[in-house]
């Protein structure tokens, strides 16, 4: 059996209609399952960045991302690995609380996972928790007891550390100079 974990993929793309559809059909064309998939824009306007997630083998990373390099709209691919990577995940439980005595019991729940309380009524409570999935599901156990009404995962972002950034010197872009030089 082939050796699977999870992979965290790291995707600069033209911040344009269409991108996330493609990088997402590549993965459903070779019948890969994205476990988590986050995007938002970076310092430019003009760049996004999507953090992939998937459980895989190497053989099955080096050849995704090979074909991710393929695509037009993608500057660069890079694959986060852990000890030089930060990894979070934005996460909202609304919980039932009723009574005095259950919502004390949540707050000091949040307390100790360091999630804040964002919304509070007389039947729930609503914590955000920043924090990677051992951290999420460890409040969302506890969490359970009291009862779980909506839950929301935002999907996991990386970002390298320290110094390291997201460069990709394996893509030519000079080939894709559309429009120019054409018989």
């Amino acid at each position: 059996m082939k050796n699977t974990h999870r992979h965290t993929l790291s995707v600069l793309v033209e911040n344009s209609a269409g991108v996330l559809s493609q990088v997402s059909r590549l993965f459903s064309r070779k019948g890969y399952n994205i476990e988590s998939l986050a995007v938002g824009t970076t310092d430019s306007p003009d760049v996004s960045r999507i953090t992939i997630e998937v459980l895989g083998d190497d053989a099955m990373i080096i050849q995704i991302m090979n074909q991710l390099r393929k695509l037009f709209p993608v500057y660069s691919v890079q694959q986060l690995l852990p000890e030089r990577s930060i990894r979070r995940e934005l996460v909202l439980y609304k919980v039932k609380a009723d009574t005095p005595e259950i919502r004390n019991e949540v707050i000091q729940i949040a307390n100790i996972f360091r999630a804040t309380i964002i919304d509070v009524s007389l039947g729930s409570l609503t914590l955000a928790l920043i924090g990677d999935e051992n951290k999420a599901d460890g409040i969302q156990k506890l969490l359970e007891n009291f009862g779980i009404l909506e839950l929301v995962r935002t999907g996991m972002v990386a970002l390298e550390r320290g110094a390291y950034t997201i460069s990709d010197e394996n893509k030519e872009k000079a080939e894709f100079n559309l429009g120019k030089n054409v018989l």
